[in-house]
């Protein structure tokens, strides 16, 4: 082998293994600090292993479980109190409707789409979150027109 291209192969394991030395710096540094706890709200069944729980937090990060209401109305009064529920949520854990993120939204009939539209604009303040919205097939469980949940941060 030619001493210049020796010289040069020399050179270039030499900067990939001074990379790869700090990338292993790095990891070991990352590993030494503790991953932040999860915070669980609003735990649905004490008694035993919970089912789910109504919200919970990882870092500055806010999930919410999904919201419905079950009871008489049309989707624009199942919208109205769904985005109510979640609000309440987002409160208590220390966030609000203006630093969501994303939403989904799982609609009984993807008919009402329009009507839930129609109550849902304007919620999340003058940025609104990006959003995915679906009609469930079988439908929504409670006999909830709209079931919605959300990722906020603090």
């Amino acid at each position: 082998m030619k001493p210049q291209r020796r010289s040069l192969l020399k050179r270039l394991f030499a900067s990939v293994a001074g990379i790869t030395g700090l990338g292993v710096a790095a990891s070991k540094a990352e590993a030494s600090v503790a991953a932040p706890q999860k915070e669980v709200f609003n735990v649905v069944n004490e008694k035993d292993v919970p089912l789910f729980s109504g919200s919970t937090k990882l870092g500055n990060l806010v999930f919410v479980a999904g919201k419905g209401y079950h009871k008489e109305g049309d989707i624009k009064v199942h919208t109205d109190e769904v985005l109510k529920e979640l609000e309440k949520e987002l409160i208590k854990a220390g966030s609000s409707m203006e630093k969501v993120l994303k939403v989904n939204v799982y609609l009984h009939d993807l008919n009402d789409y329009k009507g839930m539209n129609e109550v849902y604009k304007g919620r999340f303040g003058s940025k609104p979150p990006v959003r995915t919205t679906v009609a469930v097939y079988g439908g929504v469980p409670g006999d909830s027109l709209v079931e919605m949940d959300c990722i906020a941060y603090i």
